[in-house]
């Protein structure tokens, strides 16, 4: 296996991961009733967990950006 195809690997399990958390974190803020502490437009705001869908993953939570260079493999080639 390549250089290219070790790095797509492992690029995969980093964006699996990031989404399962998410997705975690999202659960466990619904349990405790706590919001969810995000910045919008330069902003610091509190956002009901009930509000986020827990499977809009990373992509639509601002990390968009960074998801899709990932996927695509804008970051590492």
């Amino acid at each position: 296996m390549g250089t290219k195809e070790q790095l797509k690997e492992e690029r995969d399990r980093i964006v699996i991961g990031l989404e399962e958390t998410y997705k975690r974190l999202i659960e466990y803020k619904k349990q405790k009733n706590s919001p969810m502490i995000v910045v919008r437009n330069g902003k610091i705001e509190a956002v009901d967990p009930n509000e986020i869908l827990p499977t809009s993953g990373i992509a639509n939570k601002g990390f968009l950006g960074i998801r899709l260079m990932l996927v695509r493999g804008s970051l590492l080639g």
